[in-house]
């Protein structure tokens, strides 16, 4: 049992930080009347955290090449349960989503070490099964989320989702300084503060603009202020990326249309199959009356679904052309969402049980497939930029889904209230149909972009170097099945 304490220590930190991401769900319909938030905060409340982890992702991993794989993944074990304590306190939501950018810092650092954590500690058969193990792991914790955010919500409050954390959090330190060897990259890149401010603002901004977009109308000046210094943000990021010897992310990867399909589909699966699923835990709970217990579990039917046929379908599908299981995922989460769409003021949860099924399977065709796609889409020695870029792409997309979609659910209830039953299933029905055309969509864009430009998953990737970027090494970076 000694040689597995490490996958402990790591899989405690992964799970977490990966539970952090949905477990908030449930809970947005009692933390917000107790806090007084409104609808863009409690928006918030889910996008702080995945746009915090979406943004550092890249240049946390650089840091722990850079000055230690163990001490990266301590250092963010405890911004985390500090962040963590914060948002069990906070007083209001400001506090919350304040506490919660935080908590995605602490996040993203523990997420940018973990594989090369395992990397170190297991050779051999030992190695896969760790990496099996993990991977399980990090599928169960979009399962089980919902549902533990139910239970804690429900029997204690909803401050517990948070407080959870902290026993935690101890015990995975303990264990890490413990069980846990010191790794750094002796020929780590410098660390490209320009390339994550601009980045980072640029996706903090055009976020709010997004939510922005939901209260105070598209064409409002304020809106358009903001997404205009999005704009303005992600072309200075483009330019100092082409700039840097040592950028955070080399835009040759971009050239690879491939590539730029993979990330494409990373965040379109994110964004279509689960950012609705914060409109319908209102639906479930505020004009259904279900509860939080409840409402968590009308949403398993998706992650179960998405967990067993990742399981079932990875082995199986090792070899078949990663641009056909990525499109036809990408097709099931559409229809899925629209199945779910034709909803009234009668509609019940088992209205939307098929189309949750229905998308579940298919992230569960997709997301086994993205990683390898990624990484025969990119040359060899930028496989742990290329981890991170895919990674970034999938926590962002979330974070753009839940903003743009709540923009068409607020759009279409309001003046109503949340207990109007006919007015928030027309809202949730809007929301769903337009997640339903994103996955559809999706699939076609990323069938152009991904024509003829990568191997076969099972098959090994090209051993090349990019053109205008000699000599440089990417950082290694975890995946998230």
């Amino acid at each position: 049992m000694r040689n597995w304490w490490p996958l402990v220590a790591v899989c405690l930190g992964a799970f977490m930080l990966l539970v952090d991401v949905t477990i908030v769900v449930v809970a947005l319909p009692v933390l917000g009347p107790d806090l007084g938030a409104s609808f863009t905060d409690l928006q918030w409340v889910v996008d702080a955290y995945a746009v915090a982890l979406a943004a550092l992702l890249m240049v946390t991993g650089t840091l722990a090449d850079r000055f230690g794989r163990r001490r990266a993944y301590l250092a963010g074990l405890t911004v985390f349960a500090m962040a963590s304590l914060a948002c069990g306190l906070a007083p209001n939501a400001a506090v919350l989503n304040a506490a919660r950018v935080v908590q995605g810092v602490g996040a993203a650092a523990m997420f940018a070490s973990t594989m090369a954590l395992l990397q170190l500690a297991y050779r051999g058969r030992d190695r896969a099964i760790a990496f099996g193990v993990w991977g399980a792991v990090t599928g169960a914790a979009a399962a089980t989320g919902p549902i533990l955010g139910g239970l804690l919500t429900e029997h204690l409050s909803w401050r517990a989702i948070f407080l959870v954390n902290l026993p935690i959090s101890v015990a995975a330190a303990v264990l890490a300084v413990g069980v846990l060897a010191e790794s750094r990259d002796p020929a780590a890149r410098r660390i490209d503060v320009p390339g994550a401010v601009g980045f980072t603002a640029g996706a903090a901004t055009l976020t709010y603009g997004l939510i922005r977009a939901g209260t105070h109308g598209w064409t409002a000046t304020g809106t358009l202020a903001w997404f205009a210094a999005a704009a303005v943000a992600l072309a200075a990021f483009v330019v100092v990326e082409r700039r840097r010897r040592h950028p955070m992310l080399d835009l040759g990867l971009l050239r690879r249309a491939s590539f730029v399909g993979v990330l494409v589909a990373a965040a379109l699966v994110s964004a279509a199959a689960f950012g609705y699923t914060v409109y319908t835990s209102l639906w479930l709970q505020t004009t259904l009356d279900l509860g939080a217990v409840g409402a968590g579990l009308a949403l398993l039917p998706m992650s179960g679904a998405a967990f067993v046929t990742s399981a079932v379908t990875a082995r199986r599908l090792v070899g078949a052309d990663p641009r056909l299981t990525v499109c036809v995922g990408l097709v099931l989460v559409g229809v899925g969402a629209l199945t779910q769409s034709p909803l009234s003021a009668g509609s019940s949860w088992p209205s939307v049980l098929p189309g949750l099924l229905l998308a579940g399977v298919g992230v569960g065709v997709i997301l086994p497939n993205l990683s390898a796609a990624a990484m025969a889409a990119a040359p060899v020695e930028r496989s742990g930029m290329a981890a991170a870029a895919l990674n970034t792409a999938r926590q962002l997309g979330f974070a753009l889904g839940v903003a743009a979609l709540g923009t068409v659910f607020a759009h279409r209830l309001a003046p109503d209230p949340l207990t109007d039953r006919a007015a928030t299933a027309a809202a949730l029905s809007e929301a769903l149909l337009a997640a339903g055309c994103v996955g559809l969509a999706g699939a076609g864009v990323v069938a152009l972009l991904m024509r003829g430009g990568t191997t076969h998953p099972g098959a090994p990737a090209p051993r090349h170097r990019a053109p205008d970027a000699p000599g440089r090494s990417g950082h290694p970076l975890t995946d998230a099945r």
